[in-house]
């Protein structure tokens, strides 16, 4: 039989021994684990947080957000389970699968769940899932700060034996009465929700300066797996695949994935902000703009490029009028010159004509009248 609760005592912090039981109360006679009240309260919390965030977008509404909430806590409970189950040294039965209340939930697994199930429910709502992962990841912070509370309670999750400050004195009791003493160890869910809660506060520093929609759940992932890495390499229950701890390879994986790809991104400026969670009205934004949309799903059509390529075809056309107008207009100007110097020249040469005639007619008169003195004389 498991034991039903623990005494504990943080000697190096000033605080004597208290005992904490795992069941906080019953219901009919069903006991309530304070593990499931805590994590219940984290969801909660995580809801609350991603109802405040969604303020700051348009394009989805608090209405959005419960549907998400509904497919995405019951996604994330099953893979964390399953997740620990499949990768335990421990044969379970079948009801046992289901008795997350004893606790066995691993926070890799309900991740992967939970944002397979994020990324579909946004494909299904045309919402751009960088904007919801952006506020989904602060709020699963908040369900892991209390979560590893959880495990406070039921007096697992800890370290190796340590004389350091933040040492915690162990001791399972069973329902007998029987103690069984397990040491000075480190209080290693402490560790992971102190990392957790500096982690919240940078991240909610920074929400505003994000240079990219994305860049916050990368920096999750990052800051995460970073301390999971160290912390991982404390504990005394990890999960092994053969002789790695699959936790600690995990968060170094994941450190390491997104640290490269937010380089990438801020490197190449191919991340884009925009204050919409909507691909439509990101698409709208950008025809209207003339950026076209980068980064997102097929659910953005290329209108934004058909509509630059009119705009394109217009202006050339447009263009090549007025190169025509203007040609033709010099055309015009140049006959128009030619015909007024080929007049002016033919003026000039019928006067010169005329004038000549002149000259000649009065010769002939004279020599006329020359001739006739003659005759009379």
């Amino acid at each position: 039989m498991s034991y039903t609760s623990s005494k504990i005592e943080f000697p190096g912090l000033g605080i004597g021994e208290f005992t904490i039981d795992r069941v906080a109360f019953t219901v009919f006679g069903k006991p309530v684990a304070w593990y499931g009240i805590l994590i219940a309260t984290g969801m909660i919390l995580a809801i609350l947080y991603i109802m405040y965030r969604v303020k700051e977008y348009k394009g989805i509404t608090g209405d959005d957000i419960i549907d998400f909430s509904l497919f995405v806590v019951i996604a994330g409970v099953i893979g964390a389970r399953l997740y620990y189950v499949i990768t335990s040294d421990r044969d379970y039965s079948f009801a046992e699968i289901f008795a997350i209340w004893e606790g066995g939930l691993a926070i890799y697994g309900g991740i992967i769940a939970g944002g397979i199930t994020a990324l579909l429910v946004c494909r299904y709502k045309k919402i751009r899932y960088q904007c919801f992962f952006d506020m989904l990841a602060p709020a699963v912070m908040i369900g892991q700060i209390i979560g590893r509370w959880g495990n406070f309670c039921n007096g697992e999750a800890f370290g190796t034996a340590t004389e350091s400050f933040l040492r915690m004195k162990l001791t399972h009791v069973y329902p007998s009465g029987s103690e069984f003493y397990v040491g000075m160890v480190h209080p290693t869910f402490l560790y992971e929700s102190l990392w957790n809660l500096v982690g919240f506060i940078l991240l909610n520093v920074f929400y505003r300066k994000r240079k990219f929609d994305g860049q916050i759940v990368l920096s999750y992932i990052a800051w995460y797996g970073f301390g999971r890495m160290f912390i991982e390499g404390l504990r005394t229950d990890s999960l092994y695949v053969g002789p790695f701890r699959i936790s600690q390879v995990v968060g170094l994986l994941s450190f390491l994935a997104a640290t490269g790809v937010m380089i990438y991104i801020l490197v190449s400026g191919k991340g884009k902000r925009y204050d919409s969670a909507s691909y439509k009205e990101v698409q709208e934004s950008a025809s209207e703009n003339g950026t076209p949309v980068t980064n997102d799903e097929e659910t953005v059509s290329e209108e934004p490029e058909v509509s630059e390529f009119k705009e394109l075809s217009e202006n050339q056309l447009k263009s090549e009028s007025k190169s025509e107008s203007e040609s033709e207009s010099k055309s015009e100007t140049i006959l128009f010159k030619s015909e007024t110097k080929l007049k002016s020249e033919s003026g000039s040469e019928s006067g010169i004509t005329t004038s000549d005639n002149g000259v000649d007619s009065a010769e002939r008169e004279k020599a006329d009248s020359g001739s006739a003195g003659k005759d009379g004389k």
